[in-house]
């Protein structure tokens, strides 16, 4: 076993830093498993994205860190650790990020030490080596000079590929043509995966195009860039929805993505013998078999939308519609508006109707979070922002900081944040409350940096639209649900009428595992289990997802069976995850998934 040397604070972090990263290249070098569980602090983390599990997988405590590096240090093979940039010293925490490389690709990890222990270590792959994305200094040069018969050119070369789907078939389908599908499907054509995009919609970027008229983004500009192209700085911090779809749309194009829209699938089914799929596309009024290796789900977060079967709706004479259907405001002036829901569609759509003269009633049934936009990025996050620009913070440095801390360890972090944020909006909180709103701040008082990966629902980031609650002229009811509709009322389940020329269910979406169960089985969507939602991997929540997102980015009980989901800031950075698994099983590397041997292909 390598001795663990004393590590004492007055030492420089570089030379703390830099001899935690030796004893732990020695100890995996070694094949030594205890010694290099001895170099964690007694309450520690491992969260490893691809390098060394070829899954993204947290473990926690000395016994599962010794037990992953038993299982993967001989395959992975990792060396080269160096120092990426100076370490830091925060009280009595070392902070370092280093550079390392495996057998088969190269990375990028951090570590924090306490007392000379590391108390989270988190290690990236970033590149494959022999693979590695042209750019920069290895950039194509695009031409050819000279003089040459039969020279193809790039329209030809794009012609060419544009077959894709008809003349040979593509590796990976992603099925989904919003941020997250073409963020995935560049990442993709930069490696050299042949691989083909597909869409129910006319364009790109229609899916947000088709929403209602005032909606824009909640995320502010410098969380939603998308993989290798950076929104200008001109560009505004909260992008309207039309703005996006056609920035979208130019994506596609710019990054000559192979794309196939106004196109539905129809079915799937995979075969175990030929480790393939045939998935059947309706385009262009014809049939199409496309036969390809591994298939991604990327049709959003969620589900199919929840539509409740209301009593009484087949005699109800106004408009009635899920939010995922809503046309906009225009047309309801004067009209009475009864938003069931009270997320962020909900608080979205209510002010749109009430921008147009509507007269509008919002019905609460259970509690909700609710957070100001200016309040969230100021104090939630810092890392995405115009100061953390000016210092050298980029959007996939600001990626790699968040990521390095493990769920576990998020709640000691955000509840300060939380109170700070109560504190300084409590007379914004007081108003929605004596208005009869029903708050929450999540299930332990962490606000929305929890309750989105927890469940992706319950919150709401104001952008206006509790100002109009609390001055009453959104109305509201709280804490009921719907008994039944009238031919020209919505009747709550206390006995309360609320006349209604239009009903706007705004109940949310069914997991993401609705649209496997309809495109493959819902046998296949059985044993997938659950997406999404922090994952235990325990009796009760068994699975691989400790402390991960269930399902998300990673290789599922289904072979060849991925999801792609999440805002765009997940969509970008997890893109690269999964494309480097992806083109790991192209080139039909020795992939070691979670330190267990399988096929380099599936």
């Amino acid at each position: 076993m390598v001795e663990d040397a004393p590590m004492q604070h007055d030492i420089d972090p570089d030379a703390t830093a830099r001899g935690w990263l030796d004893r732990f290249a020695q100890s995996l070098s070694a094949g030594d498993a205890p010694a290099v569980a001895a170099l964690f602090a007694p309450d520690c983390w491992w969260r490893d994205f691809v390098a060394f599990t070829w899954t993204i997988a947290t473990v926690e405590g000395r016994p599962a860190i010794e037990a992953r590096a038993a299982a993967t240090a001989a395959a992975t093979q990792a060396g080269g650790f160096a120092l990426e940039r100076p370490a830091v010293r925060t009280g009595g925490t070392v902070e370092a990020w280093f550079r390392f490389e495996t057998a088969l690709g190269r990375g990028l990890g951090q570590v924090r030490l306490v007392d000379g222990l590391a108390r989270t270590l988190f290690t990236t792959l970033r590149e494959l080596k022999g693979f590695e994305e042209r750019q920069g200094p290895t950039r194509e040069a695009g031409t050819q000079h000279g003089a040459i018969r039969g020279r193809r050119t790039w329209a030809d070369r794009r012609a060419e590929e544009a077959r894709l789907g008809l003349d040979r078939q593509p590796y990976c389908l992603i099925v989904g043509g919003g941020q997250g599908g073409l963020g995935l499907a560049a990442r993709l054509k930069r490696l050299g995966v042949p691989t083909l995009v597909v869409d129910a919609l006319p364009r790109p970027g229609d899916a947000w195009r088709r929403r209602y008229r005032s909606l824009c983004l909640h995320d502010p500009v410098w969380y939603d860039h998308m993989p290798y192209l950076p929104f200008p700085e001109h560009w505004p911090i909260y992008t309207p929805k039309d703005k996006m779809g056609d920035w979208l749309e130019a994506y596609a194009s710019i990054m000559e993505l192979d794309l196939w829209s106004s196109t539905t699938c129809r079915s799937a089914a995979y075969d175990e013998a030929e480790g393939r799929w045939t998935v059947t596309v309706a385009r262009d009024g014809e049939t199409h078999v496309l036969t390809p290796q591994h298939l991604v789900l990327a049709t959003g977060l969620s589900g199919v939308p929840n539509e409740p079967a209301y009593p009484g709706a087949g005699r109800f004479r106004g408009a009635h519609h899920h939010s995922s259907r809503h046309p906009g405001g225009a047309g309801f002036a004067g009209k009475r508006c009864v938003v069931v829901g009270a997320n962020n569609s909900a608080h979205d759509i209510a002010a749109d109707l009430w921008e147009h003269g509507a007269e509008v009633t919002m019905v609460q049934r259970s509690p909700t979070l609710v957070v100001r936009a200016e309040s969230l990025q100021r104090h939630g996050r810092p890392l995405y922002s115009e100061e953390a620009v000016a210092a050298g913070i980029d959007a996939d440095r600001a990626d790699l900081i968040a990521a390095s801390t493990p769920y576990a360890l998020l709640p000691d972090l955000l509840k300060p944040v939380m109170r700070r944020i109560r504190d300084e909006d409590a007379a914004f909180y007081a108003s929605l409350e004596k208005a009869g709103f029903l708050l929450t701040f999540g299930e332990d008082e962490t606000g929305i940096g929890l309750m989105y990966p927890r469940r992706a629902s319950g919150y709401y980031i104001d952008v206006g639209a509790s100002g109009l609650i609390a001055s009453g002229e959104i109305r509201l009811k709280s804490g009921r649900g719907v008994s039944h509709l009238t031919e020209d009322a919505v009747v709550l389940d206390d006995g309360t009428v609320l006349p209604a020329d239009l009903v706007v269910s705004a109940t949310g979406y069914g997991p993401m595992t609705d649209w496997a169960a309809r495109l493959i089985s819902p046998g296949v969507a059985a044993r997938v289990g659950p997406c999404w939602g922090i994952g235990s991997g325990t009796a009760r929540d068994p699975g691989p997802w400790h402390g991960e997102l269930r399902n998300m980015w990673t290789p599922t009980a289904q072979p060849g069976l991925w999801f792609h989901g999440g805002n765009l800031q997940q969509s970008r950075h997890f893109s690269r995850y999964l494309a480097l698994q992806l083109k790991a099983r192209f080139e039909r590397l020795p992939v070691v998934v979670g330190g267990v041997p399988g096929p380099a292909v599936g």
